[in-house]
C-alpha cells in the first residue's frame, strides 16, 4: 500500500518564538559551557504543545482552531532563573524560566492544548510549565552550581504571536520551519 504524498505525516509543535534580540541577550547572559547537548539558539522557543506525527488534514484542523481562538493581547515575558528537570541534582533538562508573563504563557498553552485535543490528540499527561529548554543532558548530571535561586536573568521579551512549527530531523540539529503564525492582538 502506498501513501499519497499529500497525506504524509509531519512532525509538528505549537510554540511561542523568541525574538532575535532575546536570543542575543540570553546568549550574552548564559554560561557558555552548558552541560549535555545544548539546544542551538536559533531553535530556542517556548513549546506550548508538542503534536508529533500529524497528518496534513489534522494540521489544517489545528490551524483553523488556532485561528479561531481568542489568544488575547500581546504581552511581555521576563526570563527569570535557570532550573532543571527533574531536579538540579540529577538534571536531564536545563531550562530558563519566566516570572512576568508566565500566566499568559499558561493561557496560550491551554489554548494550544484545547486545539490539539479537539483535533483528536490525547490530553497531555503533565501540566504545562513555561520554560525555555537550553540543554538536554544524558546521562543526568548535577547542575546545582548553575541553578541558584539567587540568580535572576531579568531579560524581557515581547510576545506577539503563536506559531505552528514543522520539525525536520536528521543531518545535525533539528530544523524548525514556520507553518503558520497566529498574531496576538495589539
Amino acid at each position: 500500500m502506498t501513501t499519497d504524498a499529500a497525506e504524509k505525516p509531519e512532525r509538528l509543535f505549537i510554540a511561542v518564538p523568541l525574538t532575535d534580540d532575546a536570543r542575543r541577550g540570553l546568549q550574552k547572559l548564559l554560561p557558555s559551557n552548558l552541560p549535555g547537548k545544548p539546544v542551538p539558539p536559533p531553535n530556542w522557543h517556548f513549546t506550548l504543545r508538542f503534536l508529533g506525527s500529524t497528518l496534513p488534514s489534522v494540521r489544517e484542523d489545528i490551524m483553523l482552531r488556532l485561528k479561531a481562538a481568542t489568544c488575547g493581547a500581546a504581552f511581555t515575558v521576563r526570563f527569570s532563573e535557570l532550573g532543571a528537570f527533574p531536579h538540579p541534582r540529577r538534571a536531564r533538562i536545563l531550562w530558563v524560566g519566566v516570572d512576568e508573563g508566565a500566566e499568559r504563557l499558561i493561557q496560550l498553552g491551554a489554548i494550544a492544548e484545547a486545539a490539539a485535543r479537539s483535533a483528536g490528540f490525547p490530553a497531555e499527561s503533565k501540566d504545562f510549565r513555561p520554560h525555555l529548554t537550553l540543554s538536554r543532558i544524558e546521562p543526568p548530571v548535577s547542575v546545582k552550581t548553575l541553578v541558584s535561586p539567587n540568580t535572576r536573568i531579568g531579560l524581557r521579551m515581547p510576545v506577539d504571536a503563536v506559531v505552528l512549527y514543522r520539525s525536520r530531523l536528521g543531518g545535525g540539529p533539528a530544523r524548525y520551519e514556520e507553518v503558520a503564525r497566529f498574531e496576538l492582538s495589539r
